[in-house]
C-alpha cells in the first residue's frame, strides 16, 4: 500500500481551521465571563499586595534617609511602580500603613484563593475532564501558585526599575543601558512566558505536549506584551475619572485585567483546539457537511480533505485486504474514495456480506466490543481510506453526538445483517 499524492497546503488548511476552531470554542464556552470574573479577584488579589509593598517602600525609604543614593533609588522604584500614581486615582489609599493590617492580608488569601479556583474553573471548561483536583489541593494551591506569581512579577518589575533609576541617574550611559533595558525587557517576557507556561501546562487534569505548550505560552505572552502596549496608547485614566469620578482609576485598572484575561483564556483555547482540530476535521468529514449547526463557513474551514489523508490516508489496490477476520486489530476505516467489500468465513466458506462505499466508517465493532475482527474486508477497486486509530475513534464518538448516533445506527444494522446471514 501507498501514500495518495497530495497538493501541498495543508499548513494553511490547518492554520485556518485551529483559528476557526479556536474563535468558536471561545465562544462557546463562555469564557468571556470567565475573563470577567478571573479580573475581579486578580485584582482583589493585587491590592493587599501593592498595600504592603507601598508600605515596604515607605518603611525602607526611612531607614535609607541618611544615605541619599539610596533615597534616591527608592524614589525611583516608588515612581517606577507608579504607587503614587495609584494613590492619586483611588485604586489606593493614602493610609497605607493602616490598611496593610490583618484585614488587607485575610482579603488576600481569600481573594488569592478565589482567584486561583476562577482560573481552574474556566480551564475545566477549555479542558474538559471528568476527574476532580484532591479537596488539600484546593486549599494549599492558592497559598502557593498566588505568592510565587505575584514574587515573580515583582522581580521583574523591580529589575526594571532599579535600571530605569540607574540610566536615569547616567550611572549606565550609552549603549550599556539600551543593552541593559533590551535584557530586562526580555527578562520579563521570560517571567511572563514561564507563568503562562506552568498554567497551560500543570492546571488541565489532561496535559498537552510540553513543545505546542511552550510555543503557545510564548506566543501568548508577546500578545499580552502588545495588549500592554496598545492599552497604554488608546486608553487613558483621565477619561475614566472624568466618567466615575473616583472610582475611575479602580474600573481603568479593571478593564485593562479584563483583556489581559481574555488574550491569555484564548491561546489557553487555541492549545486545546490544536489537539482538538483533527477530531473537528474528520467529524465534518464523516457527517458529510450534515453535521449539527453546520455552516457555508465550515464547508470553507473543513471542505478540504488533503490534511487528512495526507496524515490518516492510505491507499489499497484491488484486492488488497483492509481488515482480516480474527486479527487483533482495532483501527477504524472511512471509505474516502474507490469500493469495497466484507466477506464472513460461515460453514468453511467465504460469504459476501455487501459492499462498502465511499462515505462509509467500517472496521469500529473491533474497538467499540473489544473483540477480534468479525469479517474480512477487501478492496474492489482501487480504493483510498482513512485509516483511524482506536484512541481517535474514542475522541471521536466523546465529542461529537450526531457521529456518536451515527455510528451506534450503523453497528446495529450491521450486527442484525450478520444475525440474518448466519442463520441463512
Amino acid at each position: 500500500m501507498k501514500r495518495p499524492f497530495l497538493p501541498r497546503n495543508d499548513k494553511l488548511d490547518w492554520l485556518i481551521q485551529v483559528g476557526y476552531t479556536t474563535v468558536r470554542l471561545f465562544g462557546k464556552n463562555g469564557l468571556q465571563n470567565h475573563a470577567a470574573a478571573t479580573a475581579f479577584y486578580f485584582m482583589l488579589s493585587a491590592t493587599p499586595l501593592l498595600l504592603l509593598l507601598s508600605y515596604a517602600m515607605q518603611w525602607l525609604g526611612k531607614l535609607a534617609e541618611n544615605f541619599v543614593p539610596a533615597t534616591m533609588l527608592f524614589a525611583a522604584l516608588y515612581n517606577q511602580l507608579q504607587l503614587e500614581t495609584l494613590t492619586e486615582v483611588g485604586f489606593l489609599p493614602r493610609q497605607t500603613q493602616l490598611a496593610a493590617s490583618g484585614v488587607g492580608l485575610l482579603t488576600l488569601l481569600l481573594s488569592s484563593r478565589k482567584l486561583v479556583h476562577a482560573v481552574e474553573a474556566a480551564f475545566k471548561v477549555i479542558f474538559p475532564h471528568e476527574a476532580k483536583r484532591k479537596f488539600v489541593t484546593t486549599w494549599l494551591l492558592p497559598l502557593i501558585i498566588i505568592p510565587i506569581a505575584f514574587g515573580l512579577l515583582g522581580l521583574a518589575g523591580l529589575a526594571q526599575s532599579v535600571l530605569a533609576f540607574f540610566a536615569g541617574v547616567e550611572l549606565i550611559v550609552g549603549w550599556q543601558a539600551e543593552l541593559l533595558l533590551v535584557l530586562n525587557a526580555l527578562f520579563m517576557l521570560f517571567i511572563v512566558w514561564l507563568l503562562v507556561f506552568l498554567a497551560y501546562w500543570r492546571l488541565p487534569k489532561e496535559r498537552p505536549p510540553v513543545r505546542q505548550t511552550a510555543l503557545i505560552a510564548l506566543l501568548s505572552a508577546i500578545s499580552l506584551f502588545l495588549l500592554l502596549a496598545l492599552f497604554r496608547y488608546f486608553f487613558h485614566v483621565e477619561k475614566y475619572q472624568s466618567l466615575y469620578g473616583a472610582l475611575g482609576g479602580a474600573v481603568f485598572v479593571l478593564i485593562g485585567i479584563y483583556f489581559a484575561c481574555l488574550v491569555f483564556y484564548l491561546w489557553a483555547q487555541c492549545l486545546f483546539a490544536v489537539a482538538r482540530v483533527d477530531v473537528e476535521a474528520l467529524e465534518k468529514l464523516f457527517l458529510g457537511g450534515s453535521g449539527e449547526g453546520a455552516s457555508k463557513l465550515e464547508g470553507f474551514v473543513f471542505g478540504r480533505a488533503n490534511r487528512l489523508l495526507e496524515k490518516y490516508g492510505r491507499t489499497f489496490q484491488l484486492g488488497d485486504v483492509l481488515i482480516e477476520e480474527g486479527h487483533e486489530s482495532q483501527d477504524a476505516f472511512f471509505l474516502y474514495s474507490g469500493r469495497a467489500a466484507a466477506y464472513k468465513n460461515v460453514n468453511g466458506g467465504e460469504r459476501r456480506l455487501g459492499p462498502l462505499n465511499e462515505g462509509q466508517l467500517f472496521g469500529e465493532m473491533a474497538y467499540l466490543l473489544k473483540e477480534k475482527r468479525t469479517a474480512t474486508v477487501k478492496a474492489e477497486t482501487e480504493v483510498v481510506a482513512l485509516v483511524l486509530p482506536p484512541d481517535m475513534l474514542e475522541q471521536l464518538m466523546r465529542h461529537s453526538a450526531p457521529l456518536s448516533r451515527r455510528i451506534i445506527a450503523t453497528l446495529c444494522q450491521r450486527l442484525e445483517k450478520m444475525n440474518l446471514t448466519a442463520q441463512g
